[in-house]
């Protein structure tokens, strides 16, 4: 059952973004993107937040320097959205950056810059915080 719950929330939030590029295509502006999503996501009662501000440690130390994904959705999922010809590792990495940084387990990496949404699921294994 409970993996039946996540998989709706995955589901949710990967609908909200084909909605958007449905009406969008590619090429906008990414800030249009995220303007729109967060318009999708609040119309469909999906609790988000949009660029927290997520603090980096050393050596027990708060940096100066902070992380922002795109959304944390479900305080549980880091959207982070892209308009490019494809997704590549550089933006497998930062999302990766973003789940050790908040130990959380998925991020879901979003890019309307090709002509149908992409979507890819980055899992950090060592994750302690619950995630779909």
């Amino acid at each position: 059952m409970q993996r039946e719950i996540r998989d709706v929330r995955t589901y949710l939030i990967i609908g909200a973004a084909m909605k958007v590029h449905s009406r969008f295509g590619s090429g906008f502006l990414e800030s249009v993107y995220q303007e729109a999503l967060e318009a999708e996501l609040k119309a469909i009662h999906v609790p988000f937040r949009r660029e927290p501000r997520i603090a980096i440690d050393y050596e027990g130390k708060t940096l100066d320097s902070v992380y922002r994904p795109d959304f944390v959705v479900y305080d549980e999922v880091i959207v982070e959205l892209k308009v490019v010809a494809e997704l590549n590792d550089v933006h497998k990495r930062q999302v990766i950056h973003y789940l050790k940084a908040t130990e959380l387990r998925l991020a879901l990496l979003l890019n309307f810059g090709a002509s149908r949404l992409e979507h890819d699921r980055v899992i950090n294994s060592a994750g302690r915080r619950p995630s779909l």
